[in-house]
């Protein structure tokens, strides 16, 4: 088979016909660098660069979506290289009245975003990748806006809580919009309260599949590749599995259902087979090798994108993640200053 662009490479896994190899993705944050739109941007091109993914997700401070509403954000940094929110936007019931539809090319934290893809887009680095913006679902804003507060909000104050998903949703999809308008190629789409250890399912059917739904449709025809990104435990993996997108992602090889399972259950492609703690971190090149090979024997290599089930955690080593790559036949570029394998 001739050799394939990664865009025609990442098409034909969606659809399930024969790829020239396997495509794969991985990504992480710049906790150093990811409050400045250049340093982020400059990051994420000298990763992509070294790894070659077939799609280059752009990985944001997680405090992008809520600043402008008043969360501050904590300076300390999670082993999966986020932050959390040092002071809350919403404190009490009556702060959700607050919350209230932001113009995102204004609107601090989600302009960093837009400058930072067109500041990627320029770069020859992203060769024929794809670039994926990551967004989060409005019922994930709403959490981190709210902290633990809001499954009890959503049962005793449904009503605000329900007005305030509506302008995030309407903030959120706009976003969206600007974000492909600006030269994305798709969207990296995180649901955080689709897990039971989150919320339970009519919680999240009443206040977040709709909104998900509704922007996801919206954005589909216009997206080269969204993956729909299902984060946590105890998925409701029925529900993510209706939603529009074009791949699924989530960290299979700690939750159900499994890659061979989900494929049953999606339209596109599976995005996922890598242990991110226990094997990229953690475990060896060999180990690692050796979840590549059960991930392709699970799927047959088709409908598939191998990847980690979540964002790669600090300290991950470079040598873990480049025998992953050559394991697929992927591109390695070494990066002069950068000590690789």
């Amino acid at each position: 088979m001739r050799g394939m662009t990664r865009r025609e490479r990442l098409a034909a896994a969606v659809r399930g016909e024969p790829v020239d190899r396997v495509p794969y993705a991985v990504w992480r944050h710049f906790p150093a660098v990811d409050r400045s739109p250049a340093g982020l941007a400059q990051s994420s091109l000298r990763f992509h660069e070294r790894y070659g993914s077939d799609f280059l997700k752009l990985t944001p401070r997680g405090g992008y979506t809520v600043v402008a509403w008043g969360c501050v954000e904590a300076e300390a940094v999670r082993p999966d290289g986020s932050r959390g929110c040092a002071r809350c936007a919403v404190r009490a019931p009556e702060d959700w009245r607050r919350i209230r539809p932001l113009d995102p090319t204004v609107a601090e934290g989600y302009t960093e975003q837009l400058e930072a893809i067109v500041r990627m887009g320029f770069d020859r680095r992203i060769g024929d990748a794809p670039v994926l913006p990551t967004l989060f679902s409005p019922l994930s804003v709403a959490r981190k806006l709210s902290g633990d507060r809001l499954a009890a909000d959503l049962r005793e104050h449904p009503g605000l809580v329900r007005d305030a998903l509506e302008a995030i949703a309407e903030t959120t999809q706009r976003f969206a919009e600007a974000a492909l308008a600006e030269g994305a190629g798709g969207l990296f789409y995180s649901i955080q309260g689709a897990s039971r250890s989150v919320l339970d399912e009519a919680a999240y059917a009443e206040f977040g599949e709709a909104h998900d739904r509704r922007i996801l449709g919206a954005t589909l025809d216009r997206s080269f590749l969204t993956v729909v990104h299902a984060h946590g435990d105890a998925l409701m993996f029925d529900r993510l599995a209706t939603l529009p997108g074009h791949a699924w992602n989530w960290d299979d090889r700690r939750t159900a259902p499994s890659l061979a399972e989900a494929q049953a259950r999606v339209a596109g492609a599976v995005v996922g087979g890598l242990d991110q703690w226990a094997v990229l971190r953690d475990g060896t090149p060999d180990a690692a090798v050796a979840q590549v090979q059960d991930t392709l024997a699970q799927t047959a290599g088709r409908r598939l994108i191998v990847a980690p089930g979540c964002v790669l955690p600090e300290g991950t080593p470079d040598a873990t993640i480049a025998a992953v790559v050559r394991a697929l036949g992927g591109p390695l570029r070494p990066i002069p200053g950068v000590a690789t394998a």
